[in-house]
């Protein structure tokens, strides 16, 4: 009986033993699911993505439960501890809205976690079909904090995070303050967030030097001397300056600064929509060689870049085009991404300060940024943009246009073709990184302007726990007339000397 039951099931007197039909069942099922689980979490949103150029977008990750049950730890050196603020400290300041600014309706701005007020777009708007918004320049902080709602690596306790993030709304609590005379009015809410700080065990654990800061305005409205003068004083004090700070524009001179991108108009949910906007941005008839969006200074001097660029683009209407002089015309964002996308360059002049928020719209439409002063961009977005400057940009000293009337439109033309070929390639690979996407989208491939920001901190904060722990002070910077050098330094080199932008500073 035995021999015969063995025969039935295949395994005769002397012959070796085979696979069952649940092994390979299990073989099967295992394979297809594994197979289902990576096509499902690789091509989420559109199969366009596939198509999209690896420079462009990172190779998709698995989802963190996916990954621990394969014995990955996805959020290994990634987890961020979120203080949960009181709102005074940002809720409430977002709700002031009314009160931001006197020449414009700032609340209409700060809906939807800051994108601003939805845009219709599509061909012929100058705006994506989809994730258009009219988002403010000044609203990085809550853009910021409502993707850190969503981040995936969040830990319970700051214990077990690898950074510290401080949702402060600094920005709006400068334009509340900033045109008061009282520098004590101004100060208040700075020096209550450093009080309720440095009484955190969070704090104590490291003196704040794994705490980061978004602060949503220039770094200028924050360095006020002791003698008074503008902005307030919330980046002077010492329990701050140990924080790694996050502003739309540095000062070449401080050490814990660091410039991220404006925010611009388009926030996509998928790959799907990034490669559709890329695509069309590649495709764009650019009928003119040059264009500039914005109007004279308030001075209204004529010594200026800007000055120089309107005179010089207004007598060359065949080769530039130029939007601005009346309000609200250039602060259009359909008519002004629409010239930038009918333009192979775009000229980016010095505005209120060395950065424009219109750097990141023109590489957002395809346009190849046009700088004159290094510290409008090569010596800001050292994390977001290529430290060969050459490779995406066209650089002509301020001096040049200035004080010897030198020809834009000349210097632009003596380009090769090919040259402004890979030039218009890299622009476009450019554009995920300086982009902030939907908070609410997931499984996207790229690394947006958000995703490089943290990882950058998260590296800087990893150092500085390493030389804590070996009981030294981790320097990646000071502050003097050399600080922007450590900023350019590559992995490895330590000294910093002479450099071809240290006339410009």
């Amino acid at each position: 009986v035995e021999e015969e039951a063995m025969a039935d099931d295949g395994y005769g007197a002397g012959s070796l033993r085979r696979p069952s039909w649940i092994c390979h069942l299990a073989v099967i099922s295992t394979t297809f699911w594994a197979l289902l689980f990576y096509f499902h979490y690789a091509m989420q949103g559109n199969m366009a993505s596939i198509f999209l150029k690896p420079s462009s977008f990172s190779l998709p990750s698995l989802p963190p439960s996916l990954s621990g049950w394969l014995g990955q730890d996805r959020c290994a050196g990634r987890r961020i501890y979120m203080y949960d603020l009181p709102p005074r400290f940002n809720a409430d300041l977002a709700r002031a809205c009314g009160k931001h600014s006197t020449g414009m309706d700032m609340c209409r701005h700060v809906a939807n976690d800051g994108f601003g007020v939805p845009l219709f777009g599509g061909e012929g708007t100058g705006l994506p079909e989809r994730g258009a918004y009219d988002t403010d320049q000044y609203t990085l902080a809550m853009i910021f904090h409502a993707r850190m709602r969503r981040y995936e690596c969040m830990a319970a306790d700051a214990a077990a995070a690898d950074a510290v993030f401080v949702p402060f709304y600094a920005g709006f609590d400068a334009s509340l303050t900033l045109w008061q005379s009282d520098v004590a009015a101004r100060d208040a809410l700075p020096r209550d967030l450093v009080a309720w700080l440095t009484r955190r065990r969070e704090w104590r654990a490291m003196g704040g030097r794994d705490h980061f800061l978004v602060l949503g305005r220039g770094t200028w409205d924050f360095i006020r001397a002791d003698d008074g003068g503008w902005g307030n004083a919330l980046m002077t004090y010492p329990a701050i300056r140990n924080m790694t700070l996050l502003t739309i524009e540095a000062s070449p001179w401080l050490g814990n600064d660091f410039a991220v991108p404006f925010p611009s108009h388009f926030h996509p949910s998928s790959d799907a929509d990034v490669a559709a906007w890329q695509d069309r941005v590649r495709r764009a008839e650019r009928k003119w060689l040059w264009a500039f969006a914005g109007a004279l200074l308030p001075s209204g001097s004529t010594k200026t870049v800007r000055a120089q660029i309107i005179q010089q683009c207004r007598a060359s209407p065949g080769a530039c085009g130029i939007l601005g002089g009346r309000h609200g015309l250039y602060n259009s964002p359909g008519r002004f991404l629409r010239l930038m996308e009918s333009a192979v360059f775009c000229v980016q002049p010095r505005g209120d300060s060395f950065t424009r928020k219109a750097t990141f719209d023109a590489i957002l439409a395809g346009c190849i940024p046009v700088f004159f002063h290094p510290a409008s961009a090569y010596l800001q977005y050292t994390w977001h943009l290529p430290r060969d400057y050459r490779s995406y940009s066209v650089f002509i000293p301020h001096a040049d246009v200035v004080d010897r009337n030198a020809s834009i439109e000349a210097a632009l033309r003596r380009i090769p073709p090919a040259t402004v070929a890979r030039m218009q390639e890299e622009v476009v690979r450019l554009i995920p990184t300086v982009m902030y996407r939907d908070p609410a989208a997931t499984q996207v491939s790229f690394k947006d302007a958000f995703d490089v920001s943290v990882d950058a901190v998260l590296r800087r904060v990893a150092k500085r726990r390493r030389a804590a722990a070996e009981g030294r002070e981790y320097q990646d910077s000071v502050d003097g007339p050399d600080s922007w050098k450590y900023d350019l330094l590559e992995d490895g080199q330590t000294h910093v000397g002479p450099h071809e932008f240290d006339p410009y500073l």
